[in-house]
C-alpha cells in the first residue's frame, strides 16, 4: 500500500482505478475532486480528458508535452516554432510539460516561452535531477540542479514534480526528494526510465519508494510495463507518466501512408497520433502521456487525443491487433529514433562531437 507522508489513508488499486473514471466525470461537471488540487485555470476546457494524481486527486490533462531533443536549440537558432507549439498546447487546454536540465537548452526554452506567453503559473512542470555528488550522500549538486530549474521555470520558488532521471543515484535521490517534499520545495516526487532492461529496477522503486509518480515507456509496441510496473503503480497509488508514447516517431513510420481504420474513426479518432495516444492513455493506470514535437500541426494532432471517447478494453485489443502484424512493427525497438528527422541542439552537437572523438559507440 502507498504510505503517504501527509498521514492520509492508504490508496488501494480499486480506488485508483475508480478515480480515473471519476476524474473524467468530475471534469465534465466542472468540479475538482480534492481541496489539495490547484484551482483550475479560468480558461479551462470542460471537455478535456483529465486524470487524477492518486495521492491528491489533482486532475492533470491526459496529454502532456515532452521536450527531449525537440526543445533543445543551439545558440542563435530560430525558436519561434517552439514557442508556437507551447502556445497551442496551452491554448488547447494542455498543462503538463515534461523537461530536464539534461535536455540541453530545453528547460531554458520552456521557461523563456512560458514567461513570454504569461502562462508559467498555469503549467504543471515535471522535471528531473540527474546528478551524483562529490561523495556518497552529498546532495549539493542535486540542490544546485533544483535551484537552477526553479529559477528557469517557477515563479513561486518550487517545482511541481521532481523525478530521479533514469534512476541515476536513486538510492540517495529518493530520500532527498522526500526531504524536499517535506520542506515544501517540491510538491511531488518520482523516478523515471525508458530502457526495458531497467524495468525490474523501476518496478522495485514503485513498490518500495513511497512515490507519487513513475515515468515509463508504454506503447502498443512496448507493453512490458503491463507486467509489473503498471499493476504496482495502481496498487500503490502512484501516478504514471508515459514517455516516448509515439516511440520517437517510429510508430508513425510503420503506418506511413495507411488510413486510420474505420472502427477507430467511429469513436472519433482521425489521425494515427490520436490512435496511438488514446490507446495509451485509456489504460486505467496511466495518468498522462508525453509526446514531443517541433511541429505545431503535429501538436494539434497530439492534443486531439485529450478529447472525445477513449477506447474500452475490447477496442484497445482490436487497435493493437490491427497494427501488430504491419511490416516493421516487430522491429520498432531496433529502429533508430526520429526516422527522417534531424536535430541541431546542444545535445545533438555534443553527441556528434563524442562520436568523432571516441573509437567506440553503443549499438
Amino acid at each position: 500500500m502507498h504510505r503517504n507522508p501527509t498521514g492520509k489513508s492508504p490508496v488501494s488499486r480499486r480506488r485508483v482505478l475508480g478515480a480515473a473514471a471519476a476524474g473524467t466525470a468530475l471534469t465534465a461537471l466542472g468540479r475538482a475532486p480534492s481541496a489539495q488540487a490547484r484551482p483550475a485555470p479560468a480558461d479551462r476546457h470542460d471537455d478535456l480528458i483529465r486524470k487524477p494524481v492518486p495521492g491528491s486527486g489533482e486532475l492533470l490533462s491526459a496529454i502532456g508535452l515532452g521536450t527531449f531533443m525537440t526543445f533543445d536549440t543551439a545558440p542563435g537558432a530560430r525558436r519561434a516554432h517552439l514557442r508556437e507549439v507551447l502556445r497551442l498546447y496551452h491554448e488547447n487546454g494542455g498543462r503538463v510539460v515534461d523537461t530536464s536540465p539534461l535536455y540541453g537548452a530545453a528547460e531554458d526554452n520552456v521557461g523563456h516561452f512560458a514567461s513570454s506567453l504569461r502562462i508559467k503559473e498555469d503549467l504543471f512542470v515535471t522535471n528531473k535531477v540527474w546528478t551524483t555528488g562529490d561523495y556518497l550522500w552529498d546532495d549539493s549538486l542535486a540542490a544546485r540542479s533544483l535551484r537552477k530549474s526553479v529559477s528557469r521555470l517557477s515563479d513561486d520558488g518550487r517545482i511541481e514534480l521532481i523525478q530521479c532521471h533514469n534512476l541515476v543515484n536513486v538510492d540517495c535521490h529518493v530520500p532527498l526528494f522526500h526531504a524536499w517534499k517535506k520542506e515544501g520545495r517540491i510538491r511531488y516526487l518520482g523516478v523515471t526510465h525508458h530502457d526495458l532492461s531497467y524495468y525490474d529496477a523501476l518496478a522495485h522503486w514503485v513498490e518500495v519508494g513511497d512515490l507519487d509518480f513513475v515515468q515509463v515507456r508504454y506503447t502498443m509496441a512496448t507493453r512490458l510495463a503491463e507486467e509489473r510496473i503498471l499493476p504496482a503503480a495502481a496498487d500503490r497509488g502512484v501516478a504514471v507518466l508515459v514517455c516516448m508514447p509515439l516511440e520517437k516517431g517510429r510508430l508513425h513510420q510503420i503506418v506511413h501512408g495507411l488510413p486510420v481504420p474505420g472502427f477507430a474513426q467511429r469513436i472519433g479518432i482521425t489521425s494515427w497520433a490520436e490512435y496511438f495516444l488514446k490507446w495509451t492513455i485509456s489504460h486505467p493506470a496511466v495518468t498522462c502521456a508525453l509526446p514531443a514535437t517541433t511541429n505545431p500541426a503535429h501538436l494539434l494532432e497530439n492534443v486531439a487525443a485529450m478529447r472525445g471517447t477513449l477506447p474500452d478494453p475490447d477496442l484497445r485489443e482490436r487497435m493493437y491487433a490491427h497494427v501488430k502484424n504491419l511490416p516493421g512493427f516487430d522491429r520498432i525497438e531496433r529502429m533508430p529514433w526520429y526516422p527522417g528527422k534531424r536535430f541541431d541542439g546542444l545535445v545533438s552537437r555534443a553527441q556528434a562531437e563524442m562520436r568523432r572523438r571516441s573509437p567506440w559507440w553503443p549499438s
